[in-house]
């Protein structure tokens, strides 16, 4: 797939190893932008371990500029709900912010809808932060559900 504006041209493909410390560039610009750079403990060597290892358990898309760097992502895996089945889960969907509004968030965002109906999965959910607005607005263009119901809970071990 391929996406254009007036100053680029993108390509989306499928992530590989060699992307990762790109890949890792855009995970901390996101922490950032949710004022939580520190937050980001994760390494390439970890992310090369669990995406490219005996039992991969993340995959992902890059959009890629034309001169060969990686601006966006959608990384995912899959989850099993014992009321729905089989689901992905899209982790972060990110664009770097100089790219944005060329439509690669569109972009990335179908292309995981269809790897979710490939993969034979019965649905997609993710999480989005209550304040950011352009994201909400972006999700809601799809017929998004937004369920203010469930408490997030993290247990570090």
């Amino acid at each position: 797939m391929t996406a254009s504006n007036t100053n680029n041209t993108y390509t989306l493909r499928k992530g590989r190893v060699e992307d990762l410390p790109q890949v890792l560039d855009l995970i901390k610009e996101l922490a950032l932008y949710e004022k939580a750079p520190h937050e980001v403990e994760n390494t390439v060597e970890q992310m090369r371990i669990d995406g490219f290892g005996e039992n991969p358990i993340f995959y992902f898309f890059v959009a890629e500029a034309a001169n060969g760097s990686i601006v966006g992502i959608s990384l995912y895996y899959f989850r099993y709900s014992t009321w729905k089945g089989r689901r992905l889960y899209l982790e972060d969907l990110i664009v770097t912010e100089s790219h944005r509004g060329a439509g690669l968030g569109k972009l990335l965002f179908e292309a995981t809808i269809e790897e979710a109906k490939a993969t034979h999965c019965n649905g997609m959910v993710w999480q989005v932060l209550d304040w950011n607005e352009p994201a909400i607005q972006f999700y809601q263009r799809y017929g998004t559900t937004f369920d203010n119901s469930w408490i997030n809970c993290s247990l570090k071990v």
